[in-house]
């Protein structure tokens, strides 16, 4: 039952990605007037739909298009930009730095973490200094820009040792993240090779690398033996059951002896739960993530609740096999969990029964680039352009906001009408540079 406290509950939603917004919405949606407040707290402005990155970073959709500005859409929410740093739920309070560098507590009566997940980074020398990650928007700008602008250094140098490295690009991770990643550059830099006189195709070296002997699992294994072959037969080199034992100063050192340099080193190997949640006072599993009943509540705190990559979730639909089962971190899961959650927030607030979160997975689609995909879903296998097809097609629906939908689809006509540009703005990462050199004494 609903805490007997009078007055408008307040709800406190922790993060604003899938579950943050969904969850954000679904309430916005169904709260009574005066029933609660609802203050979403995120470090960043927007919320960003992750499969679409890689076609972000490949030119086909415009990256402003794969995120979605919190406040525009939570019109009934507060919307506070801050990095949660202490969760503190005997209190009820949770200790966040805002945007200005300020630290400062709020107090709630119903708790929503949906924190996500962060890079699951290994102690590789190097890899802090010369990896990059591929989890943001900015990330995916950066990379677009630096893929183009070792194509411009490449074209400019007579170093064939230079050229060499500048054109070499290594992606550790054979998950969904690593593989579209570089699926999708990977054409998008072969289309660009015709307009570079001295590049040609077989100049660039593309680098799979995964620790084990197989990519993409959550597709079945003959796909992901498809999807090897697939890449393979573009010209990239898949290394299976390898690690990564060094990237010192781009230096590529793997351990079944291969060594190359790449000024390109990209890290999609493996999440895991935010960790300020090892700074709070709920109740983690063996992951590190909350542990939750299949209503979405925290254990032992119905006034918390919990969904997302940063949540245990029991996985109703496999628990005959394994009665320990999780619900996997992917987004299928997360935003089918935030609006349930929201529901069952609803429900709960008003002193009615909760339902349980239960959801079957529906399979997984994956891009390879233009044209090019596998999908594994309801038992039927895909590959090529229907895949791709269908990849895109589930995605825009699922992507949040009407706007964004038409945006994205406009784009992809776009791009079937002309040519994808090939332009790198590399001045976006250093902006002041041109003003700093125009300001040097004659």
């Amino acid at each position: 039952m609903a805490a007997k406290k009078a007055g408008p509950k307040r709800i406190l939603i922790l993060g604003g990605g899938y579950v943050g917004l969904y969850a954000a919405l679904g309430l916005q949606r169904k709260l009574r007037a005066n029933e609660a407040s609802v203050t979403v707290v995120d470090p960043q402005p927007h919320m960003t739909y992750q499969p679409f990155l890689p076609e972000a970073a490949a030119g086909s959709i415009e990256p402003r298009h794969v995120v979605v500005p919190l406040r525009q859409v939570l019109r009934r929410c507060h919307v506070l930009n801050g990095r949660v740093q202490e969760i503190k739920h005997a209190d009820r309070t949770v200790t966040i730095e805002t945007a200005a560098g300020e630290r400062e507590q709020l107090s709630y009566d119903v708790l929503i973490v949906a924190l996500g997940s962060v890079a699951r980074l290994l102690p590789v020398p190097g890899l802090a200094e010369e990896g990059i990650g591929f989890k943001s928007i900015g990330e995916a700008i950066w990379l677009r820009n630096h893929v183009m602008s070792r194509m411009d250094q490449a074209a400019s140098t007579t170093d064939p040792d230079v050229r060499r490295r500048k054109l070499t690009f290594a992606f550790v991770g054979g998950g969904f993240a690593g593989v579209e990643a570089l699926g999708e550059l990977e054409d998008m830099a072969r289309y660009a090779t015709r307009f570079y006189e001295n590049i040609d195709e077989k100049d660039l070296r593309w680098v799979l690398i995964d620790a084990a002997d197989r990519i993409l699992p959550e597709v079945r294994p003959t796909l992901g033996a498809y999807t090897v072959r697939a890449l393979e037969k573009r010209g990239v080199e898949v290394y299976l059951s390898t690690l990564a034992k060094s990237f010192e100063n781009g230096h590529v050192v793997l351990s079944d002896g291969t060594e190359f340099d790449s000024d390109t080193i990209v890290w999609t190997a493996g999440v895991k739960a935010n960790p300020v949640l090892k700074s709070s006072d709920l109740p983690l599993d063996d992951r590190r993530r909350v542990r939750t009943h299949p209503t979405l509540q925290v254990v032992d705190h119905p006034e918390v609740w919990a969904a997302g990559d940063c949540a245990g979730v029991p996985d109703l639909s496999r628990t005959e096999e394994d009665p320990n089962a999780v619900c996997p971190p992917n987004a299928q899961h997360a935003v089918r969990q935030a609006r349930h959650l929201a529901k069952n927030v609803i429900r709960w607030l008003r002193g009615k029964e909760l339902k349980d979160y239960h959801h079957k997975n529906l399979g997984s689609v994956a891009s390879l680039g233009l044209g090019r995909g596998v999908a594994d879903t309801l038992g039927i296998k895909l590959k090529g352009w229907p895949a791709w097809a269908m990849h895109r097609a589930y995605h825009v629906k699922a992507m949040p906001t009407f706007n964004r939908k038409v945006r994205i689809t406009m784009d992809w006509l776009l791009g079937g009408l002309f040519r994808r540009d090939i332009l790198s703005l590399g001045q976006l990462h250093d902006p002041h540079a041109e003003f700093q050199r125009a300001s040097r004494p004659d």
